[in-house]
């Protein structure tokens, strides 16, 4: 069976720069891309909050960069995707979807996390043309604009605050009568005048020419004061939560209860020696592309230290 020093699942920012770094440690990394080659990153357009692009940059072509420098300092990257780990014996055994298995005397996870999405066509319709989980990453598109939120917790309160520093006018589209999110979050939401809460509401679809330009909604749905109408918009963000992509680790690593990995302190090292969880699947909190790359920087050192050991 061939053995790997240091294997990579996922080729978003984490796993890129992991490959980056172990690569120029001499460690022949081997990164696996996983069902989304290039991560969550490219379902967007373009990226402006990343150092070193002053003008913006296009996600794919910043993957691709990513992806280039990597191969650069001796990465191997193959298309497929882990269907199952061992864990339970050292070194570890990976089995992929073309039924081929590895070894792997340090593994690091960089599988990432998906938002949640409410399952309608017209968001992928719409992705990257007026659709999206990140108001940190999308949000600046939208100055001067009208955009909705999608969502009644503290993620959904966090985004709408976010986005009415930047819109002119800010919806939250609510299903339920009330928010679920904290009281400083509920307070700041509804003494914010931008900010207009949609309660009782759920999204029937979206509609556009080229991009987003309504959300057809309904109030109170199956009730006798039932009403469905259009609500014209320029952005649609939900935030509804995202999923780790950790299920194949979850019997051998612990993980929170939303299922992101749990690491030690502020390292990327799991419980288990050699195996470390980089960017969003360990990464409840801030599921940012600098962020992810930073970790993958880090997991690659720590393999590093751990085979000179």
């Amino acid at each position: 069976m061939e053995q790997i020093k240091c294997l990579i699942l996922g080729s978003g920012p984490a796993g890129y720069t992991a490959g980056i770094y172990a690569g120029r440690s001499g460690l022949n990394p081997v990164i696996y891309e996983g069902l989304q080659p290039g991560g969550q990153l490219t379902t967007t357009t373009e990226i402006e909050n990343f150092p070193g692009y002053p003008d913006g940059v296009d996600a794919n072509e910043m993957m691709d960069d990513l992806r280039r420098q990597a191969e650069r300092f001796g990465a191997e990257i193959r298309p497929l995707i882990a269907t199952k780990v061992d864990l339970g014996e050292y070194p570890y055994t990976i089995t992929f979807d073309d039924g081929s298995e590895v070894q792997c005397l340090t593994l690091i996870i960089a599988t990432g996390a998906a938002a949640k999405y409410l399952g309608l066509s017209d968001e992928e319709k719409y992705k990257g043309k007026g659709v999206s989980a990140c108001a940190t990453c999308d949000g600046f598109f939208y100055r001067k604009k009208t955009v909705a939120v999608v969502g009644g917790g503290d993620t959904a309160c966090e985004e709408a605050s976010y986005l009415a520093g930047l819109a002119e006018k800010v919806y939250m589209i609510v299903r339920k009568p009330f928010l679920r999110a904290s009281e400083s979050m509920q307070k700041r939401v509804k003494e914010n005048p931008k900010i207009e809460i949609l309660f009782e509401t759920n999204t029937l679809g979206l509609f556009g020419e080229d991009g987003v330009e309504g959300v057809h909604l309904v109030h109170r749905k199956g009730e006798s004061d039932e009403k469905i109408y259009d609500l014209p918009i320029d952005g649609f963000f939900l935030a509804i939560g995202h999923k780790p992509n950790s299920e194949l680790f979850s019997k051998w690593l612990e993980v929170d209860e939303l299922g992101y990995i749990k690491t030690t302190g502020m390292t990327p090292c799991t419980a288990l020696k050699g195996v470390y969880a980089a960017g969003d699947v360990a990464d409840p909190l801030y599921r940012q592309a600098i962020t992810a790359a930073a970790s993958g920087c880090k997991a690659a050192l720590e393999a590093h230290r751990f085979l000179q050991e």
